[in-house]
């Protein structure tokens, strides 16, 4: 189908970015985004930088908001209240993970639904972006949800849970495996899907010992490292199937394009 490339997706994310930077500059203001971090993790600062670069190339300011690892909890919801009561601000992001003396749960009760941009908190006016760049990307190209057979992998509360919700939304019959399926059972899931979602951090969980349907789509959410500290999927690369989306340059983009198409809809209420 020559679909899966990594270009495929940065063309599809580059078309996107030039439609939200036109429709930015039609609103006649510039949108802004609060990046919150705590502390100085490298995998965290890294994603930072990739959301300031974004932010930048559409045109929406992002302002970032650092705190050293040792902060109280009071003082970063207390700079959280601040950017929710502020009006110029449309979105609230905070990168996790956060020290252990910071509560996520109250960060994400704390943070206002209208402002929510990630999609995390329970009454969020937006979708969660992994499972939201997914279901953009998968329409772009014309994916055909309805009837058709899901299986996810994982059920975290960012990705696995909200995607089986979203494509069950799309009404696909949805299958979620996790680490307690059994083998055979995960066998013959993944034999019958039309697609194939894998979000649980553990590498090759999805590889060439299983059967697929040729017309399969397979999204590999998972970013794993090794010891020479390059990054890999969920998933053996090259599957036999129509489209796998590569791992870097996959999924995170989507990720990233996701935040934006939320702040932009957070800026035009």
């Amino acid at each position: 189908m020559g679909l899966g490339g990594s270009m495929d997706i940065r063309e599809y994310v580059r078309l996107a970015k030039e439609d939200i930077k036109e429709q930015i500059r039609a609103i006649g203001r510039t949108p802004i985004l609060s990046i919150i971090t705590v502390g100085e993790d490298p995998a965290s600062q890294a994603y930072v930088r990739g959301k300031k670069k974004d932010a930048a190339e559409v045109g929406i300011e992002a302002r970032h908001i650092v705190f050293p690892a040792n902060v109280s909890e009071e003082e970063l919801l207390s700079s959280i209240k601040e950017q929710n009561n502020d009006p110029a601000v449309d979105g609230i992001i905070v990168q996790l993970p956060v020290p252990k003396q910071i509560s996520e749960a109250k960060i994400n009760q704390t943070i206002s639904p209208e402002k929510d941009v990630d999609g995390f908190t329970p009454l969020s006016s937006f979708k969660p972006c992994t499972p939201k760049g997914i279901i953009d990307y998968l329409s772009f190209l014309h994916f055909d949800f309805e009837g058709k057979n899901a299986v996810v992998i994982g059920r975290s509360e960012i990705v696995g849970k909200p995607m089986a919700k979203m494509l069950l939304a799309k009404n696909m019959n949805v299958t979620v495996l996790h680490s307690k399926t059994k083998e055979e059972d995960k066998a013959f899931y993944l034999a019958h899907a039309d697609l194939i979602v894998v979000a649980t951090g553990r590498r090759n969980i999805v590889d060439s010992r299983y059967i697929f349907k040729e017309s399969a789509y397979v999204i590999d959410v998972g970013i794993n490292r090794d010891e020479a500290n390059h990054l890999h999927g969920d998933c053996e690369p090259n599957l036999p199937v129509a489209l796998q989306t590569p791992v870097p340059g996959g999924v995170g983009l989507l990720t990233r394009l996701a935040l934006l198409t939320n702040l932009l809809e957070a800026s035009k209420r």
